[in-house]
């Protein structure tokens, strides 16, 4: 096999999507545990894995709840900067689970973002020589993003997470215009996070002052 086949087995395993949607579909378990999804996931780049836990904090969950599930995008993040083989989670965070019900409700809000998202993105202008360097780079900022994320700023953590997400898919297709723009959005989340910490700290001193 070549090396130019091999990179392109690399980068093009099973849509993100299929894997999720066959998941929902198993037969007989009453729990979908993220076990379960790393073991489906299991051969994928870290880009997948970055997909998932940041879908998941831009799903509508109770106010504060991304204190814990932006977590997972931390974790995911530094071992892309480290250089990592393959995904590891602590125990803790494997063994969370959702009901067979509640997962198929969870995948009907996240699948469809996905099937649009892979249709659009596809390999072109890509500036990273190999796989690794890749993931090195683009984790620093996954890794930032991610930060942004766990801070408990009011409404402040969708949009990071949503930049890291595009950061991800780009990274799972090798586009490097799709990358341009995760950045830019992640930029511009970043600049807003600062903003509305700023004007909390302000907001908060006036009215102990007043």
């Amino acid at each position: 096999m070549s090396t130019v086949e091999s990179v392109s087995d690399e980068y093009h395993p099973r849509p993100l999507s299929a894997v999720l949607r066959a998941l929902a579909a198993r037969e007989g378990d009453s729990k979908v545990t993220i076990r379960c999804i790393r073991e489906a996931l299991a051969g994928r780049s870290f880009a997948a894995f970055l997909i998932i836990t940041c879908l998941i904090n831009m799903l509508p969950f109770p106010p504060g709840s991304t204190i814990v599930l932006g977590i997972p995008i931390v974790i995911v993040a530094m071992q892309m900067v480290l250089g990592r083989k393959t995904v590891w989670l602590p125990e803790f965070f494997l063994k969370q689970s959702l009901s067979k019900k509640a997962f198929e409700k969870l995948s009907t809000k996240i699948i469809p973002a996905l099937e649009k998202l892979e249709g659009f993105v596809k390999p072109r202008a890509w500036p990273f020589p190999d796989v690794k360097s890749a993931e090195k780079i683009i984790g620093v900022w996954a890794l930032i993003l991610g930060i942004a994320v766990v801070l408990p700023v009011p409404l402040g953590n969708w949009f990071p997470a949503f930049a890291c997400a595009i950061c991800g898919a780009a990274l799972s297709e090798r586009d490097g215009r799709l990358l341009f723009v995760g950045v830019a959005l992640g930029t511009i989340s970043i600049a807003v996070l600062i903003a509305m910490v700023i004007a909390i700290h302000f907001g908060v001193t006036w009215i102990i002052g007043g």
